[in-house]
């Protein structure tokens, strides 16, 4: 007996009607046919009856309705064969593959990401109502990069074994560019000064790798906030964006972006006033306000004022203070006065520390940087140092700080690190050209060996003057306060007769052990102690200098080797720093024991200004100064030199300074450097903070006296391109104030390359 004849749910219908009536029966058993993928226990799992039960027309109904519901069959009957209910189904073909013809802007994975997204994938059920969604997804994926007019035809075919293969043909067509942007309404400033705050632009120099002249609604986004920051950060307070219209020519080659704006009046701060719970001093809180009465409003400050307050009882344990500025506004005279209203809420402590997303790096070297305490009072203070501590070990790209309420709890926050890492390790290849020759340099080190946060390097240099082979290791943490060990091992040969620079030769042997005792979180004490051998191989033509030296102290000498210095780092990053400090001074000393006895005192301070939002002014001074005990001199091997890539750009390695009879560079016991270096963004480039250029002025001295006319100077251009292959900066500088002897290397590069 029949019980259904070919029931089917046409466009998602849900109700399934009988073809004819039957009797209520007892299911003696389930058969399944049709299904060649699907298991019949996910079949089972859908029907309303079991063996045993009695079926009836309510859950026939529903039995469909479920089954087809799934998306699995494209058919379903049922049948009763002598109390044996036979489920009839057809599957829905699987997709095989799928496939993307003329996709030259986007790779395959990307294209098949946004098509999972919704569905679509291979090894999934085949829907041909996903199909128009998939077009568009590919067409929103297009749009997104500018390409307005990309075509896209969807092809299916059949396959074995009840399969289908998806094909879309793809005709990319050409990028859409943004050819203008007008801003109407604007009185107060320039348009173009108000579109040169934007990311978006017209095509130009380096728009071709920012992409910045392509239209995207997230950055025209950004930019309007932009754009009403630029006007409330100037006391237009009652500025307003009327409209945004964005218009594509009919041959979706070119975009035309049009705002309209009110600018309204500039407004002045009349008064500022505290109100609510304080829990700090009213004077005290009062400090950390920035807008003062008279000046004219800013929102930034308004901001800068409300976090500060905030941050002040957060370091209380405040964690969710909310400070509310209300704003009473006179329009008649333009002015503004605002209240503060402060309320710290509860107090908090951090119940745990989670740390996530390091695979290489052990747990152990991120929460020893942690200066906020698990069962400690909530510190903002503490946080804000815990973040900056780890985002400077230099092994992460991104790392990120959440502290969410813990749940049932009122007065606790769990406090969240997490991270994601970099490659640790790096070949580093640097090279220098100029009349002279070339210099190469190379490297090896891992900063995170075995994710343990020992740094291990050997390096090697090598020019026609100096060959340098070095291998060190730095322990971080020798004991759990932060005390830090390592150790050097090093070979240094000089030849300086490869360039007619002087008639001899030295080799050094040597290597230190090294201490860092920190005292505070930018202080540190270094200490060193090391012993070296060295070797002079003079000839008959070598200077009279040499000579005499070797005959005084002979060819080979050692020395006992011990250093004292501080360090203090105050800037922001390691990697692209653009506001505070780092400063140094060393005290190195042949000590008795060995057959060289001097000392060497050098000091140098490098700082950053922030001029503007994208200006940065870096200073750095090195000074040195060397002597011999007992009325003997320095070492000329000890002596300092002066011109290269790393002191005096513009100036071949060594050769600035006091010549001898033969006109060698003799160095000296005293040297000054300074450089003074505008930092900016590379044009087109102002919000890529990989790239980074620089105009500067190195100038420099050595000799056996603080003589300032003999400083030499260059001036020239730096670029800093911290590229996926790794960093890369090239220098061209033209030197001025050069003396007759000074050999000039006008271009200059490193290159980097990380594992």
């Amino acid at each position: 007996m029949r019980l259904f004849g070919c029931l089917f749910v046409l466009l998602g219908a849900l109700p399934a009607i009988a073809a004819h009536a039957f009797d209520p029966f007892v299911v003696k058993d389930i058969r399944i046919e049709g299904i060649q993928r699907t298991e019949a226990g996910t079949v089972f799992s859908y029907l309303p009856v079991k063996v045993g039960e009695t079926m009836t027309e309510d859950k026939a109904a529903q039995a469909i309705r479920s089954l087809y519901a799934t998306g699995f069959f494209k058919d379903v009957s049922l049948e009763v064969d002598n109390g044996v209910l036979i489920v009839a189904v057809q599957e829905r073909p699987s997709v095989a593959q799928i496939e993307f013809l003329g996709a030259k802007e986007f790779n395959k994975d990307d294209l098949l990401k946004g098509l999972r997204s919704i569905g679509l994938a291979e090894g999934r059920i085949f829907d041909k109502g996903l199909l128009d969604k998939s077009e568009q997804e590919l067409k929103r994926q297009y749009i997104s990069r500018g390409l307005y007019s990309a075509q896209i035809t969807t092809t299916v075919t059949p396959l074995e074994r009840n399969r289908v293969a998806v094909r879309f043909d793809i005709t990319e067509g050409n990028v859409a560019k943004i050819r203008q942007i007008s801003i109407i309404g604007s009185q107060v400033f320039q348009e173009k000064d108000l579109v040169g705050q934007f990311k978006l632009r017209t095509p130009g120099l380096m728009t071709w790798y920012s992409k910045d002249d392509q239209y995207s609604k997230q950055k025209l986004g950004a930019d309007l906030e932009t754009l009403r920051s630029y006007y409330l950060d100037r006391g237009y307070l009652e500025f307003n964006i009327d409209s945004t219209q964005v218009s594509i020519t009919p041959d979706k080659k070119d975009v035309y972006i049009t705002i309209g704006i009110t600018e309204g009046p500039q407004y002045t701060v009349s008064d500022v006033k505290l109100a609510g719970e304080m829990l700090i001093p009213e004077a005290d809180a009062l400090k950390l306000v920035k807008l003062k009465a008279g000046e004219v409003f800013s929102r930034a400050k308004l901001t800068e004022s409300t976090k500060a307050i905030s941050d002040r009882l957060g370091n209380d344990g405040y964690a969710f203070a909310n400070v509310n500025a209300v704003p009473d506004l006179d329009k008649d005279k333009r002015k503004a006065a605002f209240t503060f209203f402060v309320d710290p809420g509860r107090r908090v402590y951090v119940r745990r520390i989670n740390v996530t997303g390091n695979t290489r790096t052990r747990d152990e070297v991120i929460r020893r940087e942690m200066r906020q305490l698990e069962g400690g009072w909530y510190s903002a203070d503490s946080i804000n140092k815990s973040k900056q501590r780890v985002d400077r070990l230099g092994y992460f790209t991104e790392v990120n700080v959440e502290t969410p309420s813990v749940p049932g709890a009122t007065d606790q926050v769990d406090l969240n690190i997490s991270v994601a890492e970099k490659p640790t390790g790096s070949i580093m290849l640097g090279a220098g050209f100029g009349s002279e020759g070339v210099i190469l340099s190379g490297g090896i080190t891992q900063q995170n060996v075995f994710g343990s946060g020992n740094h291990l390097g050997v390096q090697v240099n090598t020019s026609k003057i100096n060959t340098v082979y070095s291998l060190s290791f730095t322990q971080p943490y020798w004991t759990v306060d932060g005390v830090s060990r390592g150790f050097d091992l090093y070979k240094r040969n000089m030849d300086p007769t490869a360039l007619s620079l002087g008639q001899y030769r030295t080799s050094t042997l040597g290597g230190q052990f090294r201490l860092g005792v920190p005292f505070t979180d930018i202080d540190m004490v270094t200490l060193g102690l090391g012993y070296e051998d060295t070797s002079i191989t003079v000839f008959d033509n070598s200077p009279l200098r040499i000579t005499s030296y070797v005959n005084t102290f002979g060819e080979d000498n050692t020395s006992v080797l011990g250093n004292v210095g501080w360090v203090r780092d105050t800037r922001d990053s390691a990697i692209y720093p653009t506001r505070g400090a780092i400063s140094r001074a060393v005290l190195e000393a042949g000590l008795p024991g060995g057959t060289l006895r001097f000392y060497k005192v050098n000091v140098q301070h490098q700082r950053y200004f922030p001029l503007t939002r994208d200006f940065t002014l870096y200073l750095n001074a090195d000074i040195g100064y060397g002597n011999g005990f007992g009325g003997k001199p320095l070492p000329f091997f000890r002596n300092y030199y002066v011109g290269g890539v790393s002191s005096l750009r513009g100036y071949y390695t060594a050769t600035v300074g006091p010549k001898d009879a033969n006109g060698d560079p003799t160095g000296g016991s005293k040297k000054v450097v300074g450089s003074a270096e505008l930092l900016f963004p590379f044009p087109g480039l102002e919000n890529d903070k990989s790239v980074r250029l620089g105009t500067f002025v190195d100038a420099g001295m050595v000799g056996e006296s603080y003589v300032f006319s003999q400083m030499r100077a260059a001036a020239g251009l730096s670029v800093l391109w911290v590229s996926p292959f790794g960093p890369i900066k090239v220098s061209a500088a033209q030197p001025f104030r050069s003396q007759f002897g000074d050999k000039k290397q006008v271009f200059q590069f490193t290159f980097g390359s990380q594992f």
